[in-house]
């Protein structure tokens, strides 16, 4: 795998297109402009790799917008050892940000495909996480409570064992809506019984899909 200085040169224009945009935090920044995020493609798409646009990569999944994974993260407020759970590997590219950012994180993959290619992917580039291949609406007790969730697939409704998986005090970044479009929400939770929401902008990802999710 080569990162040249043309994909080093694509990464800087995309940072400051995120920028741009309206992403603030440095080391969300700085993260979206380490890690090569055409590793994450087929070498025949290389040349999309830093448009900020999604972009499938089979299974009939997408990598995110370089916008959505640095708004999402942002609103995380990833801070270094925070134990993270990521909801979807999909490609593996979120959880490179978030490694990057200083971050523990467990991942969880329902398609055995992708969860196999981005594991060994990022294994590969020297990353050190927990990924496990199942149902991502049921989280992953096993190593709970989490700092920080993020969902990145749309969810009609927040699972609940997401929510009873995050600490006190914990921060999840979910979208929530129907099959086409869903809004953002950020969720703390301020007890073992309530939780904060906050509504924040739209967008679209494919479906969350699982026995607390979309049905296949």
């Amino acid at each position: 795998m080569i990162d040249s200085y043309k994909d080093k040169g694509a990464r800087k224009k995309l940072v400051e297109e995120l920028e741009n945009k309206g992403i603030k935090d440095r080391s969300v920044l700085h993260a979206i402009g380490k890690v090569p995020r055409h590793f994450f493609f087929n070498k025949t798409f290389h040349s999309h790799a830093y448009e900020d646009k999604a972009f499938p990569i089979g299974e009939g999944q997408t990598i995110s917008q370089p916008y959505t994974v640095a708004y999402q993260t942002q609103m995380l407020q990833v801070e270094k050892n925070d134990k993270v759970l990521e909801i979807g590997t999909g490609s593996g590219y979120q959880a490179a940000i978030l490694i990057e950012m200083g971050a523990k994180v467990f991942t969880v993959e329902r398609n055995e495909t992708l969860h196999k290619s981005a594991s060994k992917l990022l294994e590969k580039l020297g990353y050190k996480f927990t990924s496990v291949y199942g149902d991502g609406t049921k989280g992953l007790e096993k190593y709970a409570p989490y700092d920080k969730i993020i969902v990145t697939a749309g969810a009609p409704v927040v699972p609940k064992a997401l929510t009873d998986q995050l600490k006190i005090g914990g921060i999840m970044i979910i979208p929530v809506g129907n099959n086409k479009i869903q809004r953002m929400y950020s969720i703390i939770k301020k007890s073992a019984a309530s939780v904060e929401k906050m509504e924040l902008d739209t967008f679209t990802f494919v479906p969350l899909i699982g026995e607390d999710g979309w049905k296949i």
